[in-house]
């Protein structure tokens, strides 16, 4: 229902790279899709497949009021003819959010809930609760990660180029879990949080118990510069000089602290020379439209 290209492959030179004898690659999932990028669209692409197969009138998801997923989703469902309901965390619904303006301009139905309410989204008696009221709606998990997202993400594994060590940006937590399934065990797969969260690995590993059988995998929690959301200057600072050095947008809430961390591990010789790092640009950047907007960066 969503098809897409594969996307390109992005070699890295800097002078730190050269002088530590690594090499970087950059599978740029940014250019996967012109308005639906990145792991988004890999984690909605079966499960729109799905919606539509079982005749359902859209899908029923939850997200922030800037979320790359609240986005994705009504972009994706608009795209493939279904109807959309986001469940948006904090009230009252800001009209001149530009995220929320264009989910509207989808046609999304966005329920605004207070933060309280927001925290049941994983509640069984909650989410009962919302398939009473809407029936006809596949319910999709905050930030698209469920078992359906999964052959996606095993697609994204498949389509990987040659390397030792493959690397990602986890919020939550799909696109580790699908590279650390559909990977061998001689390639280390390396998650970089960006929410600060001491529960967040045994959430993955409940999600996705699959991740049990294989060791190949880690989880850095020492990046996320704050927590999710927040960013430090010397962050923010990094990502424009990447942008600029590399001609490869990125943003500071996923992406950027991805390779803000890999780049420290780098320097501190964490890799062997003459490793091969495949990192994975799983896209976000419109979320550097919210972070204008509310005067962040």
């Amino acid at each position: 229902m969503l098809s897409y290209p594969e996307s390109p492959i992005q070699v890295l030179q800097s002078p730190l790279l050269s002088e530590k004898k690594i090499r970087l690659l950059v599978k740029r999932d940014d250019l996967n899709h012109p308005v639906i990028s990145g792991n988004k669209l890999r984690k909605l692409k079966y499960n729109i497949e799905h919606a539509k197969k079982q005749q359902y009138q859209g899908l029923l998801t939850f997200g922030g009021a800037f979320s790359n997923h609240l986005y994705a989703t009504a972009m994706a469902c608009k795209l493939a003819g279904l109807d959309s309901v986001i469940i948006v965390r904090g009230t009252p619904l800001d009209a001149n959010n530009p995220t929320l303006k264009i989910a509207k301009a989808c046609g999304a139905r966005l329920i605004a809930v207070d933060r309280k309410t927001y925290r049941r989204r994983y509640e069984d008696e909650y989410l009962q609760e919302l398939k009473q009221s809407f029936p006809h709606y596949w319910v999709v998990p905050e930030g698209g990660s469920n078992q359906l997202a999964l052959p996606g993400l095993l697609e994204l594994a498949a389509s990987l180029p040659p390397c030792d060590t493959v690397a990602c940006a986890v919020g939550s937590g799909g696109t580790l879990a699908g590279l650390a399934l559909g990977l061998q065990a001689t390639k280390r797969v390396l998650g970089f949080a960006v929410l600060k969260d001491e529960h967040l690995q045994d959430e993955i590993l409940e999600k996705y118990p699959e991740l049990h059988q294989h060791t190949h995998w880690q989880l850095f929690e020492q990046f996320h510069e704050g927590g999710y959301g927040r960013f430090t200057p010397e962050l923010w600072a990094f990502c424009q000089a990447f942008t600029e050095q590399h001609h490869i947008p990125i943003e500071p809430i996923y992406t950027g602290k991805l390779f803000y961390g890999l780049w420290q591990l780098i320097q501190a010789d964490y890799f062997a020379p003459e490793t091969t790092i495949c990192a994975v640009h799983t896209g976000g950047l419109q979320g550097l439209m919210g972070l204008k907007y509310r005067g962040l960066i």
